[in-house]
């Protein structure tokens, strides 16, 4: 049994999730792969099962009766892995936007020390292509926020290409996680930050998607933007509790 997962939310992913599979599947070290489809109009369950013999034993996948957000898809997948006991545990997205043998990259930083290990965008400089000035200069910008309203020293508190070691997501009360947007990634982040673990990040090159529609939507940039004031306000005001 290989030690890593990398786990997948889907929504509507038919052009890509086949490839994105096949992808983790030629890396030279083992990986299994776990989908988490939201029961996508599109047939991507349908896809994913249709693979499930070829690739026995190293994919699987979860089906959610509706799309219920991407926090509550990895949260789902997080226990998912921790009940298996997987000792490395990967969010990935499906759309190649993240490289997947940058997944070796960041196995090794975990290997080497790190609790968790980030994919880094913004580590050394702006390391996006395809993507509009104006949404470079939200994330950017949003990553300047979080590190002033958090104090967590991680450039890029974003970032969804992330492993955790598995004693990570067991210190983490996952019940207790607010967020399902992309403002879930700060909030996993900052809890790991906040029981001390190390977080180290690892510079990658992010492109935008070619094929799919991405799920951006002023909900989730709101959320962002006021859900981590209120994040940090409760770690002060409700320690015992965040």
């Amino acid at each position: 049994m290989s030690s890593s997962i990398v786990i997948i939310p889907t929504y509507n992913e038919i052009e890509n999730v086949e490839a994105i599979i096949r992808a983790v599947f030629n890396l030279q070290k083992e990986f299994h792969v776990l989908i988490v489809d939201d029961n996508s109009p599109d047939k991507t369950g349908d896809c994913v099962r249709g693979l499930q013999e070829e690739f026995k034993g190293r994919l699987f996948l979860e089906t959610r009766l509706e799309k219920s957000g991407l926090g509550t898809a990895y949260i789902h997948g997080f226990k998912w892995a921790i009940a298996k006991r997987y000792d490395y545990i990967f969010e990935m997205d499906a759309d190649f936007s993240h490289t997947p043998s940058d997944l070796l990259r960041l196995l090794k930083a975990c290997e080497n020390g790190a609790d968790l290990a980030v994919g880094s965008r913004y580590k050394k400089g702006v390391n996006v292509v395809n993507w509009p000035l104006h949404r470079v200069l939200l994330s950017y910008g949003a990553s300047i926020y979080v590190k002033l309203i958090t104090g967590m020293r991680v450039d890029d508190p974003t970032a969804g290409f992330v492993c955790y070691k598995r004693k990570v997501l067991e210190a983490i009360d996952l019940d207790s996680v607010r967020f399902v947007g992309y403002a879930f990634q700060i909030e996993m982040k900052f809890r790991a930050h906040l029981k001390h673990f190390k977080i180290e990040e690892v510079s990658i090159i992010f492109r935008d998607r070619v094929l799919g529609k991405s799920k951006m939507s002023s909900s989730i940039i709101s959320e962002a933007i006021w859900g981590v004031f209120v994040m940090k306000m409760r770690s002060l005001f409700l320690k015992n509790k965040f």
